[in-house]
């Protein structure tokens, strides 16, 4: 099974992978509530998100995150984790997933190449004011391996300081890679090629 890996910088991202019980619980609480808050002004909803929702999905996300099994790696903006929330997910590309794709809105056809990752050229759209004005600003990355689509979708809650936080998202998606998940096991078969 295909999963990601990412080399988020510490001293600028709070992973919501892997970040279990306490730990990482107050950065899930508060870019869960920038989420719903997000959402809710999209459906045209003037209230906040709801801090017992925010507090119930932040319990329930490690537990979903841990089922995912590198399929799905998410981390929020260490400095102000309301500002900017990025998931990235690896899927499996289906005909129905490429349909899905082709159906989309021509507004996401304003794509441009993104170079410099491990997994290729991608296209990267940047959707600073997009279409709906009630819809949070975002960045999406995405990446066709053939067998499997990656994409990175950065969604940053200041549109003001949207290009601000772009270049450490480009920094991050340039550090995805898609792993395989086996294991190879030891015997006397096993031929050990030195890397150098």
């Amino acid at each position: 099974m295909a999963r990601l890996q990412a080399q988020a910088d510490p001293a600028r991202w709070v992973p919501v992978t892997g970040s279990f019980g306490l730990r990482g619980r107050r950065a899930r609480k508060k870019a869960i509530g920038m989420l719903l808050s997000q959402a809710n002004a999209a459906f045209g909803r003037e209230q906040p998100g709801s801090r017992v929702a925010a507090w119930a999905m932040s319990q329930a996300l490690p537990a979903l995150m841990r089922r995912a099994d590198g399929r799905v790696l998410v981390w929020v903006w260490k400095d102000d984790p309301e500002l900017l929330v990025t998931m990235a997910q690896v899927q499996e590309l289906t005909p129905q997933l490429r349909a899905a794709r082709a159906s989309m809105p021509i507004e996401y056809d304003d794509t441009e190449n993104f170079t410099g990752s491990p997994l290729g050229v991608g296209e990267k759209l940047v959707m600073p004011l997009p279409p709906n004005e009630r819809q949070t600003p975002f960045a999406s990355y995405t990446w066709d391996t053939g067998t499997h689509l990656v994409t990175l979708t950065a969604v940053i809650a200041d549109r003001e300081r949207f290009g601000v936080v772009l270049p450490a998202v480009d920094e991050l998606a340039r550090s995805l890679r898609l792993v395989d998940g086996f294991t190879v096991g030891e015997g006397p078969a096993t031929l050990r090629i030195d890397p150098a």
